[in-house]
C-alpha cells in the first residue's frame, strides 16, 4: 500500500518558524513532525510514500528523504510551482498512487493511531473514499463532516447532497482512497479534495464513508496549538510508546522534575520543575528555572537567572541571563506568543 503526506502548505500562521521549516519538517521534541507520520503509516502497512512540495521545496524534500531513508520507505516527490490545494496535490501524484487503494495524511497534525482497521474497513466497503473522523473538539470551529445513520458522508463544510438526520463530525486530515477518485478530479488547476472533489463525486452517486478512530489528535498549525501539543506529550496525554524508536522519548533519560533529556544535554544545577524535554547539546546554567511544559531543542543555551514556563525553544537559540519566557515559542531572536488559552 502507498500513502501521500500533504507537504505543500505555506504555514502562514506559524511564521516566522515556517520561513525556516515547512510545517511537516518542523522540529517537534527533537525530530521532524514527518517522522511521526511515517511511523503511523508504516504501522498501517504502507510500503512507499509520496509527498508534494511548494513552500521551501528543497528543505521539505531533504527532510523527507532523510526520514524516509531512516524508515526504509521509498519516497516519490512532486513539486508544485503553483500550489494546487489538497485535491490538486493528490492529483499530482496520480501516476504514483493509481495502482491500488492509498492513504492520504495531512502534514501538520499529530495523530498517532492504528490505521489498519480503517484500511480493512475501506477495502471491504468498496467506497470511493473513507474519511477518518473524531467527535468535534470542544471549543473549536472546524468545518463539520456530516454523516447519515449508515455512516455515509452527505455533506462536508456545507458542500454535498445533504439529507435528514445528519450527525456532525470532525475530520482528522486522514483518508483512505480508491484510485477511482481521480475520475472526479478536474484536469488541472487548484481544488479542494473535501469541498470540491468529494462533493462532486457524491453528487454523482459515489459513496464516501466516515469512520471514527479515537485517539489523541492535534493540529499544530498555530503557535498556541503547537505549544499545547508539547504540553500534552510531556504530560503523558499522548500514547506514543507503541511508536518504539520513533517516539520522541525513545533514547532519552529521565531527569529531575519528571523531565526527559537527551544523553548529551547538560543541566548545570538549574532548578527543573518539569515535565520538560532537553534535546541534544542543550546547556542550562545554574540558577535558571525550567518549569512545566518546556521543550528545549538541539543546541539551546539557557543562561543563569532565566525562567521558562510553557515554552518551546527551537534549535540553536540562546535565552539571555534573567530572561523570562511564558507561553512562547522562541527561535533565535524571535519570541512568538502562544497563549494556551487561545488554543
Amino acid at each position: 500500500m502507498k500513502a501521500m503526506v500533504l507537504c505543500a502548505g505555506l504555514g502562514t500562521r506559524l511564521r516566522p518558524l515556517t520561513e525556516r521549516w515547512p510545517k511537516p519538517a518542523l522540529p517537534f521534541l527533537g525530530q521532524p513532525l514527518l517522522r511521526y507520520h511515517l511511523a503511523v503509516l508504516k504501522a498501517a502497512g504502507v510500503t512507499a510514500v509520496g509527498i508534494n512540495t511548494h513552500h521551501l521545496p528543497d528543505t521539505m524534500e531533504a527532510v523527507a528523504r532523510e526520514e524516509c531513508e531512516r524508515a526504509k520507505l521509498p519516497l516519490h516527490v512532486v513539486r508544485e510551482p503553483v500550489i494546487q490545494g489538497t485535491g490538486g496535490g493528490i492529483r499530482g501524484l496520480r501516476d504514483f498512487l493509481s495502482d491500488g487503494d492509498f492513504l492520504v495524511f495531512n502534514g501538520d497534525i499529530l495523530y498517532p493511531v492504528d490505521l489498519r482497521p480503517v484500511v480493512a474497513m475501506h477495502q471491504a466497503s468498496g467506497a470511493l473514499a473513507t474519511m477518518v473522523l473524531l467527535p468535534m473538539p470542544e471549543g473549536e470551529k472546524y468545518a463539520a463532516v456530516e454523516l447519515d445513520a449508515s455512516g455515509r458522508v452527505r455533506r462536508i463544510a456545507g458542500h454535498g447532497p445533504g439529507g435528514e438526520g445528519l450527525t456532525p463530525w470532525h475530520f482528522t486530515g486522514v483518508h483512505v482512497m480508491s484510485p477511482r477518485i481521480f475520475d472526479f478530479m478536474s484536469a488541472e488547476g487548484p481544488e479542494d479534495i473535501n469541498r470540491e472533489v468529494y462533493a462532486r463525486a457524491m453528487a454523482q452517486g459515489q459513496v464516501v464513508r466516515g469512520v471514527r478512530v479515537d485517539g489523541y489528535w492535534s493540529d499544530l498549525g498555530t503557535p498556541s496549538r503547537y505549544l499545547a501539543t508539547v504540553r500534552d506529550v510531556l504530560a503523558g496525554r499522548v500514547r506514543l510508546e507503541w511508536l518504539g524508536a520513533d517516539s520522541p522519548l525513545a533514547g532519552t533519560v529521565r531527569g529531575p522534575g519528571s523531565s526527559w533529556a537527551h544523553p548529551d544535554a547538560h543541566v548545570h544545577g538549574a532548578k527543573v520543575e518539569g515535565p520538560a524535554w532537553f534535546g541534544r547539546g542543550v546547556t542550562v546554567a545554574e540558577g535558571a528555572v525550567v518549569g512545566e511544559s518546556v521543550s528545549l531543542g538541539a543546541g539551546v543555551k539557557v543562561d543563569a537567572g532565566a525562567r521558562l514556563q510553557s515554552a518551546a525553544v527551537f534549535e540553536q537559540t540562546s535565552i539571555a541571563p534573567g530572561e523570562t519566557l511564558t507561553e512562547v515559542l522562541a527561535w533565535r531572536e524571535h519570541r512568538i506568543p502562544a497563549p494556551l488559552s487561545g488554543r
